[in-house]
C-alpha cells in the first residue's frame, strides 16, 4: 500500500511540471541561500579569529595567576622565572604546539624629542614572531630579527601620532617599582599594521632583552603558545591547565583574551540569524504559495478520488508523500546548488570593507562544512513538509459535491 502511494506521488509530482518546477526552485533557492549564508559567517569569524591570534595573542597565553588583574598595578610581582623549563615542558608533552615563545609585557612614554605618547609595550623574541605574527602589515620597513640589538618597531598610530619615519631615534621611559626612572634609546626599523586600530594606536615591539634591561627585570610575563591548527585550542587549553594544575599559573586561550572578538561576533552572529531568518521565512511562504496553488487547481481531482471510495486519510497521505518527494529533491538541489556557488564565490572572493574598529579589510571566502550543508537541507524539508499541512488537510476534508463542481 505505501509503495502505490510513493509511486502514485511521483508520478503526480512529474504531471504537475509547472507547479512542481516552482515548488521545488522555491526549496532550492532557500536551501542554497542557507548554505551561502552560513558559509559567509563562519568564513567572517575564521578569518576575524585568525587575524587576532596572528597579530596579537597567539593561540594560548600562559601568565602567573593574578597576572590578567594587576598588570597595569604591579606586572612585576607576576614575572614568569622559570620561563624556559616551561617551554620545554609544553613542548615535549603536548604534540600540537608549533612553538612557545616569551614576551615581556611594559607600560611607559615613547619620546622623539619633540613630544611624548603613553604606550603599551612588549618584549618579543624576534624569530617566533615572525613565525606567528603572520597577519601583521608592515607599512614601512621591516620586523625586528635577532641581530637587532636597539630596534624598535611600533604601529601606525603611534607613528601617525609622534610623526615618526624609519631610521628614527626615540626614547623609551618608564617607572620601576621601586620609583626609579628608567631610559632606553631605540632606533625605528618597522611600522605595522594590525586589524585593531586601538593596538596599533599604542603598541610597541622591542627586543625580550632590551626589555628586560629597560624593566631590570630578569623574567617574562607571558608564554604564548602556537598551535598547529587552530581548532585545537579548546582541547590543547584543557590539557595545559591540567599539565599546570596548582602550579599558580593562569591558562588563558585566544578567544577569551579578545574582547573585540567577542563583541564582533555576537554582532555579526545576531545580524545574519535574522537573515537567516528572513530565509526561511521566504521558503516557507514561498512553498505554502506554491502548494496552495497546485492543490487548488486539483480540487476536482481529489473530490473524484474521494467519489470512488477513497477516504481522506488516503488523500492526506497522498499530499503529504507528494510533499516529501518535494522536499527531497528540492533540498537535494539546493544543496548541490549552494555548493557549487559557494565553490565559485570562494574562487573569486568577496572584497569586505575592516570590520567595526578595524584597519584592514580582507577577502571573504564561503566556507562549506557538512553539518551546516545538510541542516540546510533539513530546513528546505521541513519547511516543505510544514507548508503542506494545512492545505493538505483541507483538501482530505473538502466536501465532495462541492469538490466535484469545482471550476464548473
Amino acid at each position: 500500500m505505501q509503495n502505490i502511494l510513493f509511486s502514485l506521488a511521483l508520478r503526480n509530482i512529474l504531471r504537475q511540471k509547472i507547479r512542481t518546477i516552482a515548488t521545488l526552485a522555491a526549496i532550492a533557492i532557500g536551501v542554497s541561500g542557507l548554505i551561502l549564508a552560513g558559509g559567509f559567517v563562519k568564513d567572517i569569524f575564521i578569518q576575524l579569529g585568525e587575524a587576532i591570534i596572528h597579530s596579537q595573542t597567539g593561540h594560548i597565553q600562559i601568565t602567573r595567576t593574578g597576572y590578567n588583574d594587576n598588570k597595569t598595578r604591579a606586572p612585576e610581582k607576576f614575572l614568569i622565572k622559570e620561563g624556559d623549563e616551561l617551554r620545554a615542558k609544553l613542548v615535549s608533552q603536548i604534540p600540537e604546539i608549533d612553538q612557545v615563545i616569551s614576551r615581556l609585557g611594559f607600560t611607559g612614554v615613547i619620546n622623539n624629542g619633540h613630544r611624548d605618547l603613553g604606550i603599551v609595550g612588549e618584549g618579543i623574541e624576534p624569530d617566533g614572531e615572525a613565525k606567528l605574527g603572520t597577519f601583521l602589515n608592515y607599512l614601512e620597513g621591516r620586523a625586528l630579527t635577532s641581530a637587532d640589538r636597539d630596534g624598535i618597531v611600533v604601529g601606525d598610530g603611534v607613528a601617525k601620532s609622534l610623526g615618526l619615519k624609519i631610521g628614527d631615534r626615540v626614547t623609551i621611559v618608564m617607572t620601576l617599582a621601586a620609583g626609579a626612572v628608567n631610559t632606553l634609546d631605540f632606533e625605528l626599523v618597522g611600522i605595522f599594521q594590525s586589524f585593531s586600530k586601538e593596538f596599533d594606536a599604542r603598541a610597541v615591539r622591542i627586543p625580550l632583552d632590551a626589555a628586560k634591561t629597560l624593566m631590570d627585570s630578569g623574567g617574562i610575563h607571558f608564554l604564548v603558545i602556537q598551535l598547529k591548527d587552530t581548532a585545537s585550542t579548546r582541547a590543547v587549553s584543557m590539557s595545559t591547565k591540567q599539565l599546570l594544575a596548582n602550579q599558580g599559573f593562569d591558562v588563558t586561550p585566544w578567544y577569551t583574551l579578545s574582547d573585540f572578538y567577542e563583541k564582533t561576533v555576537d554582532l555579526y552572529d545576531r545580524q545574519f540569524g535574522v537573515l537567516r531568518l528572513i530565509i526561511l521565512i521566504m521558503v516557507l511562504l514561498s512553498v505554502i504559495n506554491s502548494i496552495n496553488m497546485t492543490l487548488f487547481e486539483r480540487t476536482r481531482e481529489f473530490g473524484t478520488m474521494r467519489a470512488l471510495g477513497d477516504r481522506s486519510d488516503w488523500v492526506f497521505r497522498l499530499i503529504m508523500i507528494e510533499n516529501i518527494w518535494l522536499g527531497l529533491i528540492g533540498g537535494l538541489l539546493g544543496i548541490i546548488l549552494g555548493c557549487l556557488a559557494a565553490l565559485g564565490i570562494s574562487a573569486i572572493g568577496i572584497p569586505m570593507p575592516p570590520p567595526p574598529n578595524a584597519n584592514l579589510g580582507y577577502t571573504a571566502l564561503i566556507r562549506l562544512d557538512s553539518t551546516s550543508v545538510l541542516t540546510a537541507g533539513a530546513v528546505g524539508f521541513i519547511a516543505s513538509m510544514l507548508a503542506a499541512i494545512i492545505p493538505a488537510r483541507r483538501a482530505a476534508k473538502a466536501d465532495i459535491v462541492e469538490a466535484l463542481r469545482h471550476g464548473v
